[in-house]
């Protein structure tokens, strides 16, 4: 656990340092021993990826759907401890949570929400967040992907960088330019014509997956 300089944990309930507790439990005893050997050998400890969703840390702060229903705080408090383990951990769980899960309960329909919701909550699929170009970074008023309506489908045409889980995504959400404006699609990732190719030799946010 970080060490308390300001007295944080004062202001705090009951609920909220457990949470705190048990996320710093267990980024001492299975992230930290292993990070090392993760960033050395650029791959990302996928073996944590259960007993993370385990924890309830996926979607914590969504009601319903198989989530875990905590408080922002607590979501606050997991990013935190998961970040002080290391932060491509940290950049899976947010992503996970607030880039793809976040989106979907908010806006998607209640077929897509019912559909990949629990899926995302347990792990059982990985969602990535596509919206960084190369040409134009993260933001949206340079983004070239363009999707147009084919009868009932749309084709979405365009390229994506810097995608955090994007290697080891079943379900990306992009970020594309329609006639109506720029909107978002749910694209499963063994959609016919999707491939993801992964970024190596980064400096940093060695552990984890990048397209």
């Amino acid at each position: 656990m970080s060490i308390d300089l300001f007295d944080i944990n004062s202001l705090l309930s009951e609920e909220e340092q457990i949470v705190r507790n048990n996320v710093s439990r267990f980024v001492d005893e299975n992230v930290k021993p292993i990070i090392q050997d993760c960033f050395e050998s650029h791959s990302f400890p996928k073996q944590l990826i259960q007993p993370i969703a385990e924890l309830g840390l996926l979607g914590s702060s969504i009601e319903g759907y198989g989530c875990a229903g905590m408080n922002s705080i607590s979501y606050g408090l997991i990013c935190q401890e998961l970040e002080r383990g290391d932060s491509g951990v940290r950049s899976f769980v947010s992503v996970q949570s607030s880039l793809v899960m976040y989106p979907i309960f908010t806006f998607g329909s209640e077929e897509q929400k019912e559909e990949w919701l629990p899926k995302l909550a347990k792990a059982e699929a990985i969602g990535c967040f596509g919206l960084t170009e190369s040409q134009g970074g993260s933001d949206p008023a340079n983004m070239k992907t363009h999707a147009k309506k084919d009868g009932d489908d749309w084709v979405i045409n365009g390229s994506k960088m810097w995608i955090t889980n994007g290697s080891i995504a079943d379900l990306a959400l992009i970020w594309a330019n329609t006639e109506d404006g720029i909107r978002g699609f749910l694209v499963e990732t063994s959609t016919s014509g999707f491939t993801a190719n992964e970024i190596d030799n980064k400096f940093s946010l060695r552990g984890i997956g990048y397209i």
